[in-house]
């Protein structure tokens, strides 16, 4: 059985010499994983492309019996091309994080069409943003955490919480205990939830303090979470 759906891809897998198993984020199966064969070719160039993390695209595929399965995709073609993500060093740097947040923290292979929309409407946003764009990963984070079920109304929820499970990261450049440089960034929390343009953020340092503040609070409610390997990479394009 075939079944046509718009798909947000996560990340892929090398397979055997020319193919790969891409793991996709699906609006009308949720997550799904399949192979897809031949994109690894030097011809036709470019179709590995289509499967970089986030990109969106529109498929037909192959419906699994049962759950977990592999399949295979029948057709697919990048639905809204990009004009900056894979051309700009910052964006796809976020993009990579937040790809690699998603694809642990997003599991359930069903349907869920307001997941599905913010996603597409968020990436599709930040393409398309000229300016303002420095925060973006923290206001998906928070955004996000709604639509997973663990959602906050002001950042001392978010810290109260943190600190209760004794999971207050350490910080460089911190000036005294771990817990109230966490009570520093109620503020910045609060804004970001409220009106992310009135942010005060200072730098780059911070933004880095608080994405591993978030990742912590992820910790706690996505069953492991693990590591995002990625956050270093991000946290190096924020320093410069």
């Amino acid at each position: 059985m075939l079944i046509k759906t718009r798909g947000i891809v996560l990340s892929y897998l090398k397979y055997r010499e020319t193919s790969i198993i891409a793991r996709v984020y699906t609006e009308r199966l949720g997550v799904q994983s399949y192979i897809v064969n031949g994109v690894r070719k030097a011809k036709p160039p470019g179709r590995i492309a289509l499967f970089q993390p986030f990109t969106l695209l529109e498929l037909v595929a192959y419906v699994a019996r049962g759950s977990g399965g592999l399949t295979r995709l029948s057709e697919f073609r990048c639905s809204e091309p990009f004009v900056s993500l894979p051309y700009e060093v910052q964006k796809s740097s976020v993009v990579l994080f937040l790809s690699e947040v998603v694809g642990r923290a997003v599991r359930e292979e069903e349907q869920n069409e307001p997941l599905f929309q913010f996603l597409h409407d968020s990436i599709l946003g930040f393409d398309q943003q000229t300016t303002g764009s420095e925060n973006f990963a923290l206001v998906f984070l928070l955004q996000l955490a709604t639509y997973l079920g663990f959602g906050i109304s002001t950042g001392g929820e978010l810290t109260d919480q943190v600190i209760m499970a004794g999971h207050a990261p350490t910080t460089s450049g911190a000036t005294g205990p771990a817990t109230l440089r966490l009570r520093e960034f109620d503020v910045y929390l609060d804004e970001l939830l409220r009106d992310p343009a009135t942010s005060t953020i200072p730098n780059g340092r911070v933004r880095h303090e608080l994405l591993n503040v978030l990742i912590r609070y992820y910790q706690l409610h996505v069953e492991q979470l693990g590591e995002i390997r990625s956050l270093d990479i991000l946290s190096q394009v924020l320093a410069e």
